[in-house]
């Protein structure tokens, strides 16, 4: 299987399947010298490791990281990273009737088209159990980008219930399952999920991603755009289906008079936007304002309803997908989708560093 790296400078490379032993990743291009632990890696696991609640899949992984290279004495060294989590609470007997069943909006069908084979056992590479090693990369991106830059997520849309953006409030994303700025819409996204997770059917999300402190000038103008990267990072992501950077599809329905971002000067010599239409991103470099991604994720395909498919040898039949799965997989894309800012941003500072000092 080839691409399994993604990364220029910081280049993050994945291995590992659902159900097999382990999974990790090899980390190349972190600088030396920069302080990192377990325990600092864990706290991002953490805030994706499923069965932490009632909303996400009941599999009951600690997720627990161990460092296997590149740090020395607290330090990393300049040498590959390696991580490893070891996979604990496989259930391979849950998949035993899709053998030979493909599941409506799996990559079963796609997967075994491509290679010949695959692995049923949760999707086997394609599942989103690989999406871990990517937080665990995020932590390390993190200490290459310092304390100057804050990557921050949220979910503000489940199924068709959006938040009120009137309501926001950073501070409430930490106090609910969900991610949810919005205290009230997280109340009422308790209820409607429940009846959606009751029913055995699934639901749809919205992220959005901000990233604060970000200069002017990464990125490059042509096929190195930094807007260009972000939404290929988060289109990686499982069950990811749109991404917008800024206003998004909505400035297609503007004029270029609402949507320019227009500029003065601040009193402190530095220029000034009174807008930010374009998310941070102009000509594919940044502007030194907040770099603002939504991405959409499709409602988990794994579903208890009896669904139309067929078998590998062209039988029709029905199918219902059993196990424990997320009635929503996008509350735990957001630390992903976090991870996957963290580490473009950190690969276009390295990358900016290399060619402009």
């Amino acid at each position: 299987m080839s691409a399994n790296s993604f990364g220029t400078l910081f280049r993050v490379t994945t291995w590992g399947e659902s159900h097999g032993p382990a999974i990790g990743c090899v980390i190349d291009g972190a600088p030396p010298l920069l302080a990192i632990d377990e325990a600092e890696i864990q706290q991002f696991l953490d805030m994706r490791r499923p069965g932490q609640n009632r909303f996400t899949t009941q599999r009951r992984e600690p997720d627990a990281v161990r460092i296997l290279s590149g740090v020395f004495e607290g330090r990393t060294t300049g040498t590959p990273i390696g991580l490893m989590i070891e996979n604990v609470d496989q259930r391979s007997r849950d998949y035993g009737e899709i053998v030979d069943s493909f599941r409506p909006g799996h990559a079963d069908y796609t997967y075994w088209k491509k290679y010949g084979i695959r692995d049923y056992r949760g999707g086997g590479r394609s599942s989103a159990r690989e999406t871990a090693m990517r937080v665990a990369a995020g932590a390390i991106a993190r200490k290459v980008l310092g304390d100057g830059v804050s990557i921050r997520g949220a979910l503000v849309q489940l199924g068709p219930h959006e938040i009120d953006r009137s309501r926001w409030d950073w501070s409430e994303v930490s106090n609910n399952p969900f991610w949810c700025p919005d205290p009230v819409a997280a109340q009422e996204w308790e209820t409607y999920l429940d009846g959606i997770r009751k029913s055995g059917s699934s639901a749809g999300a919205v992220i959005e991603l901000t990233a604060s402190g970000v200069p002017a000038g990464w990125g490059a103008p042509v096929y190195g755009k930094l807007d260009a990267d972000i939404a290929g990072s988060m289109m990686s992501i499982n069950a990811v289906k749109g991404v917008e950077i800024g206003d998004g599809f909505a400035a297609a329905s503007l004029s270029g008079e609402d949507n320019a971002d227009e500029m003065r000067m601040g009193n402190d010599g530095n220029v000034r936007f009174l807008s930010n239409s374009a998310g941070g991103i102009l000509g594919g470099i940044s502007s030194g304002q907040d770099i603002v991604v939504r991405f959409a994720v499709k409602p988990t395909s794994s579903i208890l309803t009896p669904r139309r498919t067929v078998t590998k040898s062209g039988e029709e039949t029905e199918i219902s997908t059993k196990g424990r799965h997320d009635p929503c997989v996008g509350i735990r894309a957001v630390p992903v989708g976090e991870a996957m800012l963290t580490c473009v941003l950190a690969d276009h500072m390295l990358r900016h560093r290399a060619q402009c000092g």
